[in-house]
Order: C-alpha cells, then sequence, then structure tokens
C-alpha cells in the first residue's frame, strides 16, 4: 500500500487543463482506492465507437492537446504508460488524459510482479515495442508510440496492428511496420502521415524525442521524414532494426514459452462468475420485450445490441460494456433479428423483408437480400462471413457479407414445418424447426452449409448454441436452460443434457429473450416462458387500468386474438392449452369459461356475427394445412364448417353488418403480399378491396357497413386508411400521420382509434358523408411495454359494447416489463457448467 500511495502522490502532483487530476488516496478497509473528478461527457472510446473516424482537424487538435499533457507530465518524471482512447475524457470537446500513473501504482503495489494482480501493464493495441517485451525502464518515447496509435486510429478508424488475440497483436507491434495511414485514408496530408509514421518507429531513439516535438510536427506541413520519405512501410529494415526486431521478437517467444510451460504446471485458475442486473437508464433505450428476436451480443462480449421500445419503437441500440449509456443507431426503425458480425463493427438485421446491415458506429445502411421472412426468423452471422437468415416461405437462405446472390439452403420436406432461430458455428447453423406456428412441435437442428446436409439432435427446444467450451446449450419454451456435452467437429452430443437455471423469458414460446457470447458472456431477461401469465384487463379511456377477472391467467401462441361480442357479455378469444390453439368463450367479467372449437389444427382469431350468435375464426384443418376460414355457433351447438376456402392462406374475416358480405384477409410472404377482398354470401362473387405489392391487413368494417378501415406500407411505414365499403375504388382516406397500426371502429361508429408509433392510442373523431374527412386526432394514452403482444397483422385490443374502456392482455407477475425490462448479464458463466468428458 505505501508503495501505491507514493507513486500516486507523484500523479496528484500533476497540474494541467488536459490532465484529470487525481484528488485522494489511501487504503481502506483492504481496498486501495484514489479518488478523481466525475467528467460529464464520454471517452473517446465512446466518440470512436460512434463515429469510427474523426475529422483530421478534430485528430490532430485533440492529440496535440494530450501530447501537451504528456509533455508535462514528462517533465516531471512521470510516464503515463497506459495511453489509450477509454484513457482519454471528453468534456464539452475538450480532452483530459486520465489514469496518469496508475499503471505504475498497482504495479508497484505488487512489487513489480503484474502477473500476480490480474492486470496487464497496457492496452495491447496501444503497447510500445518496449512495453510489448516487458522491458523494466520505459521513457517518454513509450508514451509517443502509444499516443501516434490512438491518432491513427482517430484517422484510420483502427489501430495500427490487429489479431486475433493479445499474442498475435503483441508479435506484430514488435516484428512488422504499421501499413502508412494514407492507404487506409487517402485524405491524409503527408505531413501527418509523416509524423505519424516517424512516432510508430519500432526502436524508441528513432521516435520523436518528445511529446512537444510529436505535437509540433503535426501542425508542421513541411515535416517529412530524415530521409524525407512520407512513409516507407515496405522498405528492408536496417540491420540494427532487424537485430531490434529478431532480438526482441525471440525474447518475446521464449518469454511466452516459459510462461506457457510454467503455467500448464499450475492448476487453471477459475474465473469468477459475476451475475448483475443491467438497468438501462433511459426508457427510450429500454429493450422491447415480447417481440421477435430483440437482444443479440458480440462475439467477444463487449456489447449489447437490442430493439429499444422507445421511440421511435423498433430502433436499435448498443450497450458498450466499457460505456454508461447505449447508443442509438438513427435509420434503424422497424429492425428485428439483429446479428454481429465476427469482428463485431457490423449488425446484420431484418427490415420490411430485407436483409440489411449497418455499421455500429452508425452511418447510411446496405441492402444485402431482400428475401427474407418479413415478420420473425432470424439472423446468424457466420466467422467466415456468410449471413444465414429465414427467408419467404420459412426456409434457411445465405448470403455474402457484401451482399449479392443469396442462396436458399435448407427447405423442410414438409410444408408445415418452418425454420426459426439460427445460430452460427463453424461452417454451418444450429436452426429450430417448428410446425403450426411453432406451438405444437421445435426442435432443433444442425445444417453444415458445405454438404447441405441437416438432421434433428434434440427435441422440444426454442433455440441452441454451440460453445467452445464442448456444451451444447438449449433452451426450451417454458424457459429452462440446459446444457449437454458437444462435439464440435461431429456435431454430436456426447451425454445428456442437464439443468442449467430457468425462468428466462421465451415470446410466445418460440424466441427467447436471451443470447450468448463466444467468449462466455451471456444476457437474458428473465420471465416464466411465454407459455402461460397472461391476464385480460379493461383500460379507461384516461388509461386507468384494472383486472377482467383476477382469477383468470391464460396462455396464448403465435396468432391468436379476442372480440367482445356485441352486447358486451362475452369474450371469443384464442388460448393455448395442453389439448392445443383453440377457441373458447369468456362470460365477462367473472363468469366462467367454456371451449368452442376442439379439432387439433391451431382454430385463431375469431370474430362475432353482427347479431353474436355465430363465430368466424381462423384454422388450418384442412389436409394442406392451409388456413381457411371456418363458422360455429357461439353457444357450442352443430360443428364447425367451412365457411371460404382460398389457394392462398386467409388471416382474417369479418361478415358485415348487413350480413351480405364476407371481407376476408389472404397472403402473408414476400412473394404473396397481404390483400384484402370480399365475397358476396352464398355466391362465388370476390371483389378486391386492396391488392398489389403492398401489405396491406389489420382491417375491419365499419358498424353501418359503409367504410372500411385497414393498415397499409405502402408510403415506407405503416399507416391506417379508410375507403369505402364495398365500392373501394370510390375514395381513400389517410386516418393516421407520422405512421399507425391496430385500427378499431367504436361500437357507435362516430370514431376511430389507432395505435401510434409512440405505442399510443389514437381517438380520431370524423364526418362520414359523401366523403369522409378527419376532424380532430386526440390522444388517449399511452400502452405499457408489458403489453403480450404486438399491433402488428391483426388489431389485439377491443372496445366494449357502450365504447368507455378497452380490452388488452398483458404480461403478469414476472413477465411484466413495466418502464424498463430488467436485462441480466452474467460474465464467465460457462465456469459453472458441467466439464464434458473430453474421451
Amino acid at each position: 500500500p505505501e508503495r501505491f500511495v507514493r507513486e500516486i502522490e507523484i500523479a496528484a502532483a500533476l497540474h494541467h487543463p488536459h490532465i484529470l487530476p487525481l484528488y485522494d488516496s489511501g487504503e481502506a478497509d483492504g481496498f486501495l482506492f484514489y479518488v478523481m473528478p466525475y467528467i460529464d461527457g464520454e471517452t473517446l472510446r465512446d466518440k470512436l465507437n460512434r463515429e469510427t473516424q474523426l475529422g483530421i482537424d478534430e485528430a490532430v487538435r485533440i492529440a496535440t492537446e494530450v501530447a501537451d499533457a504528456l509533455h508535462l507530465a514528462h517533465q516531471q518524471g512521470v510516464i503515463h504508460r497506459d495511453i489509450k482512447p477509454e484513457n482519454i475524457l471528453i468534456q464539452n470537446g475538450r480532452p483530459m488524459v486520465a489514469d496518469f500513473g496508475i499503471a505504475l501504482a498497482v504495479s508497484a503495489a505488487a512489487g513489480g510482479r503484474m502477473t500476480e494482480t490480474g492486470m496487464s501493464l497496457g492496452t495491447p493495441h496501444y503497447m510500445s515495442p518496449e512495453q510489448a517485451t516487458a522491458e523494466k525502464e520505459l521513457s517518454a518515447r513509450s508514451d509517443v508510440y502509444s499516443l501516434a496509435s490512438v491518432l491513427y486510429e482517430m484517422l484510420a478508424g483502427e489501430p495500427p496492428h490487429l489479431g486475433g488475440s493479445a499474442q498475435a497483436i503483441i508479435m506484430k507491434i514488435v516484428t512488422e511496420t504499421a501499413d502508412p495511414v494514407t492507404k487506409i485514408r487517402k485524405s491524409v496530408p503527408p505531413h501527418l502521415a509523416a509524423a505519424v509514421a516517424k512516432a510508430l518507429e519500432k526502436l524508441p531513439a528513432d521516435r520523436f524525442e518528445s511529446a512537444a516535438a510529436f505535437a509540433s510536427a503535426l501542425v508542421t506541413p513541411g515535416f517529412t521524414t530524415a530521409t524525407g520519405v512520407e512513409a516507407a512501410p515496405h522498405a528492408a529494415p536496417s540491420a540494427s532494426r532487424r537485430g531490434y526486431a529478431i532480438g526482441a521478437a525471440a525474447g518475446l517467444v521464449v518469454g511466452i514459452a516459459a510462461m506457457l510451460a510454467w503455467s500448464a504446471l499450475q492448476p487453471a485458475p477459475e474465473r469468477p462468475v459475476i451475475r448483475y442486473g443491467l438497468a438501462l437508464p433511459d426508457d427510450e433505450a429500454t429493450i422491447l420485450v415480447g417481440d421477435w428476436n430483440t437482444l443479440a451480443l458480440s462475439p467477444d462480449g463487449s456489447k449489447l445490441v437490442y430493439v429499444g421500445s422507445g421511440v421511435p419503437v423498433g430502433q436499435l441500440w448498443v450497450k458498450h460494456r466499457d460505456s454508461h449509456e447505449p447508443v442509438p443507431i438513427p435509420g434503424t426503425t422497424g429492425a428485428r433479428d439483429p446479428a454481429l458480425s465476427p469482428d463485431g463493427r457490423w449488425i446484420a438485421y431484418r427490415l420490411n423483408g430485407e436483409i440489411r446491415k449497418i455499421a455500429v458506429a452508425g452511418g447510411s445502411s446496405v441492402s444485402l437480400a431482400d428475401s427474407a421472412e418479413d415478420q420473425n426468423g432470424g439472423t446468424a452471422w457466420l466467422d467466415d462471413g456468410r449471413i444465414v437468415y429465414v427467408g419467404t416461405e420459412w426456409h434457411l437462405r445465405v448470403v455474402p457479407e457484401e451482399g449479392g446472390v443469396s442462396a436458399r439452403v435448407w427447405t423442410s420436406e414438409r410444408p408445415d414445418r418452418y425454420a426459426t432461430n439460427p445460430t452460427p458455428i463453424p461452417g454451418g447453423v444450429l436452426f429450430s424447426v417448428c410446425s403450426d406456428n411453432c406451438v405444437q412441435v421445435q426442435d432443433l437442428w444442425v445444417l453444415d452449409l458445405e454438404s447441405g446436409t441437416a438432421r434433428q439432435i434434440v427435441t422440444d427446444v426454442a433455440r441452441g448454441w454451440a460453445l467452445p467450451t464442448g456444451h451444447l446449450v438449449t433452451i426450451r419454451r417454458d424457459g429452462g436452460v440446459f446444457a449437454a456435452p458437444w462435439h464440435g467437429p461431429s456435431r454430436e452430443l456426447r451425454g445428456p443434457a442437464v439443468p442449467v437455471f430457468e425462468r428466462v423469458g421465451v415470446y410466445l414460446g418460440i424466441q427467447p429473450s436471451m443470447d450468448i457470447s463466444a467468449a462466455g458472456q451471456l444476457a437474458y431477461i428473465p420471465g416464466a416462458g411465454s407459455l402461460s401469465q397472461l391476464e385480460a384487463v379493461w383500460v379507461s379511456m384516461d388509461g386507468e387500468v384494472t383486472a377482467v377477472d383476477p382469477e383468470w391467467t391464460v396462455a396464448m401462441a403465435g396468432s391468436p386474438g379476442w372480440r367482445i361480442s356485441p352486447d358486451g357479455s362475452r369474450l371469443a378469444v384464442s388460448l393455448l392449452t395442453d389439448a392445443g390453439e383453440d377457441i373458447w368463450i369468456k362470460e365477462l367479467d367473472r363468469g366462467p369459461v367454456t371451449r368452442l372449437t376442439f379439432d387439433e389444427s391451431i382454430d385463431t382469431r375469431p370474430v362475432w356475427a353482427p347479431d353474436g350468435r355465430s363465430i368466424l375464426f381462423i384454422s388450418g384443418r384442412t389436409d394442406d394445412g392451409v388456413s381457411n376460414v371456418y363458422g360455429r355457433s357461439a353457444d357450442g351447438t352443430g360443428t364447425a364448417e367451412l365457411v371460404l376456402d382460398r389457394e392462398q392462406p386467409l388471416w382474417e374475416a369479418q361478415w358485415s353488418s348487413d350480413g351480405e358480405w364476407i371481407a376476408f384477409r389472404e397472403g402473408g410472404t414476400t412473394q404473396s403480399p397481404r390483400n384484402i377482398f370480399a365475397i358476396r354470401a352464398g355466391t362465388d362473387s370476390v371483389r378486391p378491396l386492396v391488392t398489389g405489392r403492398f401489405q396491406a391487413r389489420a382491417f375491419a368494417l365499419s358498424p353501418d357497413g359503409r367504410w372500411f378501415v385497414y393498415v397499409s406500407d405502402e408510403t415506407g411505414r405503416d399507416e391506417v386508411y379508410v375507403r369505402p365499403f364495398p365500392d373501394a375504388d370510390q375514395g381513400k382516406w389517410s386516418v393516421s400521420t407520422g405512421g399507425g397500426s391496430g385500427p378499431l371502429w367504436s361500437r357507435a361508429g362516430d370514431r376511430l382509434f389507432y395505435v401510434s408509433p409512440e405505442n399510443q392510442i389514437v381517438a380520431v373523431t370524423f364526418r362520414a358523408e359523401e366523403s369522409f374527412s378527419i376532424l380532430r386526432r386526440e390522444p388517449l394514452f399511452a400502452i405499457g411495454v408489458d403489453v403480450a403482444l404486438p399491433l402488428d397483422n391483426y388489431t389485439e385490443f377491443d372496445i366494449d359494447a357502450d365504447d368507455s374502456r378497452f380490452l388488452f392482455f398483458r404480461r403478469q407477475g414476472d413477465d411484466v416489463g413495466g418502464e424498463q425490462a430488467q436485462l441480466i448479464m452474467v460474465e464467465n458463466w460457462t465456469e459453472e457448467l458441467p466439464q464434458p468428458d473430453e474421451r
């Protein structure tokens, strides 16, 4: 402790406008501490993560101001030893160098034995060659090298030397000359490139003698190297440099070999398993829970990318491990299925039927493929650069990371089976195969991309990850996580799975709110699966919430739906039970629940006939499994009858108020867009209402039968429109502005409601005579993130008979997201997994 305090006191004596001061230090309860002022800003690392490259003038200004601070410290005999972007703080544009003397103080406290402290003296990317070879005495020229490395990254977007491991980076620092910065960024002036090259020389004697001299060269247009050459990285090194490099490399190799030989005789130290909750600090930056594929970890675990629930809803955010605040990625609204590139610098995601990519630092996105399933599925970025994703018709496709022609790589032999949740493994992917909207079957498969062969390996799981530790980790639909021994080369299980932990949220039993990095980090949102714990709630016009029946909780699956009867006394709802997904009737508020349909197939999206005596619903009970429209008496008498059969799958249907028409919506892929039609009852006369290449859905006929409302993405975003019924070509009016979904008529037919992009219920008053005109739009209340289901292709809320309140379903208990979704991070969690038998 005395050595630590002594070194800190030396650093505390430094006073400079670009040096973060040290206020105090000491020992308390066996811990060493030091005190610095709080800086309301960001680190240079945060800035580079966001912008990648800085403007040349800004980069030079930051470097010269840091160099001035270093020069003062060097004059007083203090060498920083750890100059890197993380140790340069930015406050109102002004850089401040932090952690002066900390590395040396910790080393001194450890008696110079840094390996015993678990710390590294310097950061590999910015180490000078003499640091990399563990020379005991460092001069000011070591800090000059590190600062030049930082400046190189500010200009080029990456450090001078890159590698897959710390050892690889160190070897390059010692033996290889960095490429001239102009090779990466041609706009860098010659004098600036020459100054950077000189500061990055291998031999300390060949660098600038001081940080001040380096700063002067950066702002001197006529500066050149001693030979007058801007930079000659590929020239043959001199004999002295060759000797230095060879000797240093040899020393490094010998040192590493000795260290490895010694460590081989020691028991492997256990890394501590660390668990902590990560409360994202801003409502806009909260993770969107209850939706498809909304979070992803980078392979090294340093970045978490997720879909945010704020404004705009569905924008991508990135949370860097070394930064407090998450950062939004503009231009990604509506994104789903994020996946990070192997180097962690790019994000692939699904948006409007396309696979796109964008830099983690932001910028313009690039379209890679246009054949993605537009609702859900998943994305996997492989180590070799290929991206596997769920394409239209729910098969797997692959596309190069630079874009181009995509290819189908897996299609189910059965038309009722679908691919979802691909996860990368070397040379292939793990993926789930499910049927009936993933309600009845969901198994884990492995695909070899070279041979094109796929096979099932585990049953009844939602997703799997193959870890470098030799484990296959799977998560079940109920939120339980298991681990089994896994042989990567043969892609085979080597033993039974054992439970690891439980209570992870699994949306609709299909998509787990969890991801695992290759480096051993795990992120998840707690829950009890998502096959239970949903409650029906009334929400008044001013947003007050009350339970419909506190004793009634339910489960729902992928394509549910519910509607209140015309007289307001009953609720028809699609529920998931052990018997399957069927239509049930609930007596409101606290009456009994009775089952209405009994077929093994999925029955969903019920709507009442105008007289309340029968119900239309969607079911795939025909031999081909295509969903059609069926009807059944609401009192349970008789049997379900086929009402409408089409070649394309049907997903919505509604009687007109006079009983003469059935409006319906069919289609649902990029090749088969969602279109709305009407058919006169008892005839084959089909009339198109909204057709074309855009996605039209979530329609509803007005109570007087003269109009219909629907959602379309024809402008590039979802908006709500009204047209006459059944003569849709006689007019068209926009109901929403700036985006909208989930339209709903009041029972009296005098108002419309829809959901804004801010998740607010908006009430629209209108005049509807010969034409339709909007009189007023009034936001009523915001829908909380705990609402169980998305408002997307079907309006998933309803209004009671007297137009006084709405009925929603929301997550209950542990599944309630509230205003802040709780995210759990676990570091080194694989240390707790049972070790696989290597035999």
